[in-house]
């Protein structure tokens, strides 16, 4: 397969009145023609921060590239201006955001809303726009889409309002598509169908997507690829199998643990990471799970660990991997069905 975006060796910080923040610290990935790439971990891990980084929307300043390059379809989007991003923004990249009630405009229907990155980026006239529109919108199971194009978002349900965000980020045909946690604050049962619905479009429309979630069920469902982050960094990423059933990292298998299981003994009871992850104004210098960690050692504490690489797409980066170290048994029930 052949690479849409490659990231090398990416910083990004926030330079805020008590500092700098690390949000981003040296990370490594890639994502290919037709792929789904899941970037995993818990809120503050620096996944939204990459996402935003990618498509320029973090405000700069208080950010900035520190270092790095994000090459997508042979352009370091490092080095663009702002108006080389409006052109790639909406386009060539696309992102549908966490909440589509504040994402979209409230006092503008929903069809002028699609038809004007239509009008902009693709040059067609109002006319083919709007049939653009309606087409789009019942691309993505929106009823009745003639008629609904002239309604607002308050008129339709947390559900209804994701796919409509959906049918503005494919509209122009994105070769990437950007997914922000789509799917939570909608109810469980909306969150299957958003996710079925986001599975049948890239098998039929073949983009790529990153998605971006703390939720491994969600991530099983449609991901081919996954990367796990954690304090600005990659401690693991794999293929789907090689994570849910070959991961090597105590942090990924917290993760796993967390997911509810059918078929748990500890009925009623989800297993929980102890601690909290650390500041990244101050980050620490050696593995920053090391302080939630029960395999730490004084290594962990003192350096970061290289990346060892398992296979052609799994690499970790664990003390744990080191010939010196303790051998530790996987938990039996990491990787189990999600």
């Amino acid at each position: 397969m052949s690479k849409l975006l490659e990231i090398k060796d990416l910083y990004f910080s926030f330079d805020t009145f008590q500092g700098e923040v690390e949000a981003i610290r040296g990370i490594n990935f890639e994502v290919n023609k037709g792929e789904v790439v899941a970037l995993v971990g818990e809120s503050g891990s620096g996944k939204s921060v990459t996402s935003q980084a990618i498509i320029g929307l973090n405000p700069m300043p208080p950010g900035r590239y520190k270092q790095g390059s994000i090459n997508f379809d042979n352009k370091d989007l490092t080095s663009i201006s702002e108006k080389e991003f409006q052109k790639i923004r909406g386009a060539e990249v696309s992102m549908i955001f966490q909440d589509p009630m504040t994402s979209l405009n409230p006092t503008m229907k929903i069809g002028t809303q699609i038809t004007e990155s239509l009008i902009k980026h693709q040059g067609m006239s109002k006319s083919e726009a709007k049939q653009r529109a309606i087409e789009m919108l019942g691309l993505v199971g929106i009823p009745n889409p003639d008629k609904l194009i002239y309604s607002y978002p308050h008129q339709f349900s947390g559900g209804m309002r994701q796919r409509v965000m959906i049918a503005i980020a494919l509209a122009c045909n994105p070769k990437l598509l950007i997914a922000d946690e789509p799917t939570t604050a909608l109810d469980v049962t909306i969150q299957a169908q958003i996710i079925e619905l986001m599975k049948g479009l890239q098998d039929k429309l073949h983009t790529s997507i990153i998605l971006i979630t703390h939720d491994l069920g969600v991530v099983a469902n449609i991901a081919q690829r996954v990367v796990i982050m954690y304090a600005g960094k990659i401690v693991e990423q794999g293929t789907l199998n090689e994570i849910f059933y070959e991961s090597r990292h105590p942090y990924t298998w917290g993760l796993l643990e967390s997911v509810p299981r059918l078929d748990s003994k500890e009925h009623g009871r989800l297993a929980s990471i102890p601690g909290t992850p650390p500041q990244l104004i101050d980050p620490p210098k050696g593995c920053p799970f090391a302080e939630r960690c029960e395999f730490a050692m004084k290594a962990c504490i003192e350096e970061f660990p290289e990346e060892t690489t398992l296979s052609s797409s799994h690499k970790v980066s664990c003390w744990l991997e080191d010939p010196a170290a303790p051998t530790v048994e996987r938990p039996v029930q990491s990787g189990g069905h999600v």
